[in-house]
């Protein structure tokens, strides 16, 4: 089975979470659900470059991060894949970006990210983050 090493950016504004809507997918089970933007680590890259890579490609924002940002990892086994998950909190100063790769995203406060309907994976980081309320 396939495996993926992905990054996921927990984006926080004044309190509330990013969270971005996938479009339709080649698998129904992700396919409209929310997630954490992020994506695939390339060869050579580490975790923090690759995140930073891919919010630049996604929405077109620069986001500083550090390793203390590191929230949690996720392993998670889809029908036709495997995905270990790392995110990290990354808080910014504007709600301002370009939507490319999405369909639609709420910012959102903690207790009510689970008022979404979020990819499988994403649920861990969701509970924990109403749980810990982290904003």
């Amino acid at each position: 089975m396939k495996h993926l090493n992905v990054v996921a950016a927990i984006i926080i504004h004044n309190g509330q979470i990013l969270c971005m809507q996938r479009g339709k997918a080649k698998q129904d089970y992700i396919s409209y659900k929310y997630e954490f933007p992020g994506g695939k680590i390339e060869l050579g890259e580490t975790r923090i470059e690759a995140l930073m890579r891919e919010l630049k490609e996604e929405m077109n924002i620069e986001v500083k991060i550090a390793e203390e940002d590191y929230f949690m990892t996720i392993n998670h086994s889809y029908p036709d894949f495997e995905l270990t998950m790392h995110s990290y909190i990354c808080h910014v100063d504007t709600k301002e970006f370009v939507r490319k790769e999405h369909i639609d995203h709420q910012w959102v406060i903690p207790q009510e990210l689970i008022t979404l309907e979020w990819a499988p994976a994403d649920y861990p980081i969701v509970e924990r983050l109403r749980e810990r309320d982290m904003c």
